[in-house]
């Protein structure tokens, strides 16, 4: 029989399965700068080299970034999930829009449901948290930040949840969000009706995820982005209108 002899594992070894769970559970998200290498080999308990050696094994794999000057960062990966010519098409069609949120509602739905009924009281708490901050920077009426807080309070419900792959997945999808490729959420902010709308919301989303009430929180979501696709359509017949109006000015300013 081909049985040999079982190895003490390396501590190197030992480190890079660390740090690969820690990027696949979404503790260590792309752009995160690892500590100082005196630091986290302390941290970790292993040494200097060891632990230079799971980075080394780490950055070849891509997993991990070294920058000049700056230290080691966990890799940036949103192109590899997305091509910059589908990102293009994305930005410039209505349908990959309103795809994209009904997309996001059936995973979200999912996702609220699941983290209300097992997610950990750390995972409500930073939920809360955000929510929190969220109500801050609406009073002080800063829709940037508020924009934000947003993405990051749908984020952590999803990371809440506790499912891997829709973690990652989701998280490409928000920073496709924030960079402004399907919509900018500012643009909702033009009647402050909206502003307060969107805010009661999340208020309702977070309400219902304390309680612990998944259906509740499931279709509070689902409202939401329901009211979204509402308010996105009709700023989209705001705009048809404007543009008909512009044009039918110019075209009686020519015939005069």
């Amino acid at each position: 029989m081909p049985f040999q002899k079982v190895q003490p594992e390396k501590l190197s070894a030992a480190v890079v399965r660390q740090i690969e769970l820690l990027i696949l559970r979404g503790v260590l998200r792309p752009g995160d700068r690892l500590p100082a290498e005196r630091d986290l080999s302390e941290r970790l308990g292993v040494s200097r080299p060891s632990l230079r050696e799971a980075i080394e094994s780490l950055e070849a794999r891509g997993l991990l970034v070294r920058r000049a000057g700056a230290g080691v960062f966990v890799a940036e990966m949103l192109g590899a999930a997305f091509s910059d010519a589908l990102v293009r098409l994305f930005a410039t069609h209505d349908e990959a829009l309103f795809d994209y949120i009904a997309f996001r509602r059936d995973l979200e739905g999912l996702a609220a449901d699941r983290a209300a009924r097992t997610g950990s009281d750390t995972d409500l708490a930073v939920v809360d948290t955000l929510f929190t901050r969220m109500e801050a920077a609406h009073a002080r009426r800063s829709p940037a930040e508020e924009a934000r807080l947003d993405a990051e309070f749908h984020l952590s419900i999803i990371e809440a949840s506790h499912n891997v792959v829709m973690t990652h997945m989701m998280r490409a999808m928000f920073d496709l969000l924030r960079e402004g490729v399907f919509y900018n959420r500012q643009i909702m902010f033009r009647q402050r009706t909206t502003r307060h709308m969107l805010l009661d919301q999340h208020r309702a989303i977070n309400t219902a995820l304390q309680a612990r009430d998944g259906a509740a929180t499931r279709a509070a979501v689902e409202r939401h982005l329901d009211y979204v696709v509402e308010a996105l359509r009709a700023d989209q017949d705001v705009e048809r209108n404007e543009a008909v109006a512009r044009q039918r000015l110019e075209q009686a300013l020519n015939k005069g």
